[in-house]
């Protein structure tokens, strides 16, 4: 029974399929180790090994340049969005808010068009991750990034004293509930529904690389991205899907999956997640 290995910023640890996540052993490859930083690069001359991207469009287009930027022809880019998002309209109480907050990209251009629709939002954001808070800035908010997750931007709140009321943006499917925990926190935050993920088959292309064999690496940025897939995915598949997993429980979320392997991003932020799939490809070079 092969070994599914994830690493966090906390600790090391080995995940055995179908069981539970367990402390790493002295001398199992804990990561960038020197010996790693020998093996920096995939193995050049071989196939590419195919990358599903099964963000949403604009997401895993940008993304996707960035896995050809770094590795070139080691890897077949294969876009496959996984849901679409639907803006939905929304009735937003009026308070004195403080600041807005987003806690993905899609919230942000959902504000957009709520502002086209003649909705006020202050001028203040704070951001779940960097990406985020540049889409805010560039629509432009004076936006703060916690470079994190959800519980990062929890604690930022909570840290840097920032009162409410606060206007917490967001999709219908949430983890985490961070306006109940910071209104539990003395904040008070209302959160409203702007969007909704719509799932999507996966294509064509996609279906006919999962039924063959061979790795194929799957990123996967959410916990909701992860059930879809894992719904998705053809019943005669051949392939031995790696998954590099923004967060532990994005790794939870994936576990119905069944990959051969499993790693977990050190941060949750692209360039650790493309650091993962770099980790992935030595496996996929071996298998």
């Amino acid at each position: 029974m092969p070994l599914l290995y994830r690493r966090n910023c906390f600790q090391c640890q080995v995940w055995l399929r179908f069981g539970s996540w367990l402390p790493l052993q002295e001398g199992l490859e804990g990561g960038n180790t020197t010996g790693m930083s020998k093996q920096s690069h995939p193995q050049s001359g071989v196939y590419p090994v195919p990358v599903l991207l099964t963000r949403p469009m604009p997401q895993a287009t940008r993304f996707g340049s960035a896995v050809s930027a770094r590795f070139g022809t080691h890897v077949r880019s294969i876009i496959t969005p996984i849901m679409r998002p639907v803006f939905l309209s929304a009735i937003l109480p009026n308070k004195p808010y403080s600041a807005v907050l987003f806690t993905s990209e899609v919230a942000v251009e959902a504000a957009r068009l709520l502002s086209k629709a003649g909705h006020v939002f202050p001028s203040d954001a704070i951001c779940v991750g960097a990406q985020t808070a540049r889409a805010a800035m560039a629509e432009g908010y004076k936006a703060q990034s916690a470079n994190g997750d959800a519980d990062a931007l929890l604690a930022y709140i909570i840290a840097a004293g920032i009162t409410g009321p606060l206007l917490h943006l967001h999709g219908r499917d949430t983890r985490g509930d961070l306006g109940e925990r910071l209104n539990l926190a003395g904040i008070e935050t209302v959160s409203v529904s702007v969007y909704q993920q719509i799932p999507q088959p996966l294509s064509a292309e996609a279906l006919e690389t999962l039924r063959e064999e061979g790795p194929v690496i799957l990123p996967l940025f959410s916990p909701r991205s992860a059930t879809l897939l894992a719904r998705a995915l053809p019943a005669n598949r051949k392939a031995r899907v790696l998954i590099a997993a923004m967060s532990t429980a994005v790794g939870d979320a994936a576990a119905p999956i069944r990959p051969q392997e499993m790693r977990c991003a050190e941060h949750p932020d692209a360039e650790a997640m493309l650091d993962t799939i770099q980790r992935l490809l030595f496996t996929a070079r071996g298998s």
